[in-house]
């Protein structure tokens, strides 16, 4: 019990400094180490078994750390790494805006403004597949996708609540936290993508879809002073407007980003060719082919070798944020399983009949819960997740049925907190406030996180 309440004493303190926009890796990795401090100190249990142990329990605390960047940098990190690399890439190259404005151009000729906010939904939580950051794409609709839907006669404010969801699901083989959470069950992501995100993730994006549709016509048809009129195109920086500007590439560049997917899908389908195709191989391939097209269009090898410089600076960008964040909410997590406070609330929900099933519910309150409160999905999903395994096995439960709710539900709370930069990022460009937008996408947000769960439950249960 006391390692329980050093825990949640710990928990506090860091929700308290995430909250003061403190960086989430130091103060993940302060907790960490405090925990692991306090577990000696108090006697509650040992650090690294013996066969890892340096000899030295306070040197563990260091080992401890060294072993998680030694153990993720190596295969998780190079995978993350690759794949952000990737979509700096396609960034620089204006390939992702060419797929967006692709994709988008149907939606344009529609005529029925909630039909075409329901098919807005559903395209981009398709397209944030390929799409790395979650506000970079939201702003990009803003500029694309707003006016259109403004115009149409969709209110400001219903637009943006579609937008600042096109990436709540979060699913996708390219996700950090979904690459993570694959490794964590054991499976390589494509697996884990085809096999347990899709299914759940085909059904939470039409329900997303479907309760915008009703919410949103609803609420528009009872405040008709947030009806369009005025304001109809977003109203971004110049900084926000250079960046997403992009130069005029030819129309297959639209397909180039979403060449790793596709590399993965046919030669995992197609065994027959005894070819092994895994997701860094497959970004690599992709590199090399559009570097080479990019060679072939310019007749410039001195252009094609420095914007490849874009996938160089994505990798290192990937390795300070999200790499760094893994091991320090590892460290994190390494606490809180010595301290004994994970066992104990195991045991805890165990004598009140909670049972594997009950815990999960817990353990998706708690990653709603630090969402919100910190505005990053990301954050939170790993510094709870690794925790995952071992809850599952204490529980008697499969671990997805723990992981894959914890990966869906990071992402979808993300759409409600007011301090997420995604949510910032969309309210501002349309001159709104962030609680404002949280309040309206709240329903359609709740609604698929429901059915996200039930319908993870009756397939995986």
């Amino acid at each position: 019990m006391l390692g329980l309440i050093i825990a949640i004493i710990v928990v506090a303190w860091v929700a308290r400094f995430v909250l003061k926009k403190y960086p989430a890796q130091p103060i993940l990795f302060t907790a960490g180490i405090v925990m692991m401090i306090l577990t000696i100190a108090c006697g509650l249990g040992e650090i690294l078994p013996a066969k890892q142990t340096t000899g030295s329990p306070w040197l563990d605390i260091i080992q401890s750390i060294s072993l998680a960047f030694s153990s993720r940098a190596a295969k998780l990190g190079m995978i993350i790494m690759l794949i952000g690399g990737f979509s700096k890439y396609m960034d620089c190259i204006g390939a992702s805006t060419a797929l967006v404005r692709l994709a988008i151009k149907p939606l344009q000729k529609l005529g029925h403004p909630y039909v075409v906010l329901a098919l807005t939904s559903i395209l981009g939580n398709f397209l944030a597949m390929f799409i790395s950051s979650a506000s970079g794409f939201g702003l990009l609709l803003m500029v694309t996708m707003y006016p259109v839907l403004v115009r149409l006669g969709v209110s400001r404010i219903a637009a943006c609540a579609v937008i600042a969801t096109t990436s709540a699901p979060g699913w996708g083989p390219a996700g950090a936290d979904n690459i993570f959470a694959a490794e964590l069950i054991g499976m390589e992501i494509v697996p884990y993508f085809m096999q347990y995100q899709v299914p759940v993730g085909l059904c939470t994006v039409l329900t997303l879809a479907l309760a915008h549709f009703f919410v949103q016509r609803y609420l528009d048809a009872k405040n008709p002073d947030e009806m369009a009129g005025k304001d109809v195109s977003a109203a971004v920086t110049a900084e926000q407007a250079k960046a997403q500007e992009a130069p005029e590439v030819p129309g297959f560049y639209a397909l180039l980003p979403t060449l790793p997917l596709l590399l993965v899908l046919f030669f995992g389908l197609n065994e027959g060719t005894g070819i092994k195709m895994d997701i860094n191989l497959a970004t690599l391939l992709s590199i090399f082919i559009t570097m080479l097209i990019e060679f072939l269009r310019h007749r410039n090898g001195l252009k094609a070798c420095k914007d490849i410089a874009a996938f160089w600076n994505g990798m290192g960008l990937q390795m300070a944020t999200v790499v760094t964040l893994v091991v320090a909410a590892e460290t994190f997590s390494k606490g809180l399983i010595s301290l004994g406070a994970i066992d104990t609330l195991i045991q805890g929900a165990q004598n009140a009949g909670l049972g594997g099933i009950g815990m999960m519910f817990v353990f998706v309150a708690i990653i709603i819960a630090a969402t919100l409160i910190t505005g990053s999905g990301n954050a939170t999903f790993f510094a709870f997740v690794p925790l995952a395994p071992k809850v599952a096995a204490l529980s008697g439960i499969a671990p997805v049925l723990l992981v894959l709710p914890m990966n869906f539900v990071s992402n979808l709370a993300r759409s409600l907190s007011p301090i997420a930069a995604v949510m910032i990022v969309v309210a501002g460009a349309a001159g709104l406030s962030p609680m404002d937008l949280a309040k309206r996408t709240f329903i359609p947000v709740a609604i698929a996180t429901i059915v996200n769960i039930a319908v993870t439950l009756i397939l995986f249960f």
